[in-house]
């Protein structure tokens, strides 16, 4: 049975038991809709399934909230080379957005380092595991979501991975728009909203061997994340 076949059993199996956490948010499950006889055109549910790794650092597993999990916030990474300011995209990555959130408020990402910054063809920042290797997970992955077009411009925060599925705590900025097609394979969830000049100046130092991907020459640790969830009702800013 391979990864995909295993992860969409962990999700419609619900009364099975494994090791997946799972969280049910905004709406009700395929069998539910027939069952009660709601329309088929409905919109599809989302589930989110945190499942466990057993990672160097285990912080818990995050449970879902429909209600306040879809409600918009921004999120200020404080670094010692600046700060950045995204918008978190709840709407469109719940699962992510909820990840990330659970992760901030654990204080997981304080003092991580930014283990890669790439500068030609894809100008990217790389941050989030607290070992600064680029390997740790926070002792659980979740699956991708919003890839139904991704691009990744200039101010797009998108998860990183090791394999189609394995999200976890690592994530990617762009700091500039790609020179290269990229295949819509890592999950967007969120926007800049400030601070894009920080991630262009710490790329603009380049890698420490020199080369155009590679450790950041002038090291960037994240001292901390802040999240700021938007009053309850409060309108999302729209965005061209």
């Amino acid at each position: 049975m391979n990864f995909f076949t295993r992860v969409r059993k962990r999700v419609t199996e619900v009364a099975a038991v494994t090791l997946a956490v799972t969280a049910t948010c905004s709406g009700l499950t395929w069998a539910a809709v027939s069952l009660t006889g709601y329309s088929v055109d409905a919109k599809p549910p989302v589930t989110c399934s945190y499942n466990l790794t057993g990672g160097a650092k285990p912080v818990g597993v995050p449970t879902f909230d429909a209600s306040a999990a879809a409600r918009p916030y921004t999120a200020e990474i404080v670094t010692n080379r600046g700060t950045v300011t995204f918008e978190a995209l709840t709407d469109k990555a719940p699962c992510t957005t909820n990840s990330f959130s659970f992760l901030a408020r654990k204080g997981y990402y304080g003092g991580s380092m930014c283990h890669r910054v790439t500068t030609r063809g894809v100008y990217v920042l790389d941050c989030g595991d607290p070992e600064g290797k680029g390997t740790a997970d926070p002792g659980y992955f979740f699956q991708d979501e919003n890839l139904d077009g991704a691009e990744y411009s200039a101010g797009t925060l998108a998860m990183s991975k090791a394999a189609p599925g394995r999200n976890g705590s690592q994530f990617f900025i762009s700091y500039a728009d790609p020179d290269v097609p990229m295949s819509s394979e890592w999950t967007p969830f969120g926007k800049v909203v400030s601070g894009l000049d920080v991630l262009k100046e710490i790329a603009g130092n380049g890698t420490r061997d020199g080369s155009s991907d590679g450790r950041p020459k002038k090291a960037v640790v994240i001292k901390s994340v802040t999240v700021r969830q938007a009053p309850v009702n409060a309108p999302r800013e729209k965005r061209g």
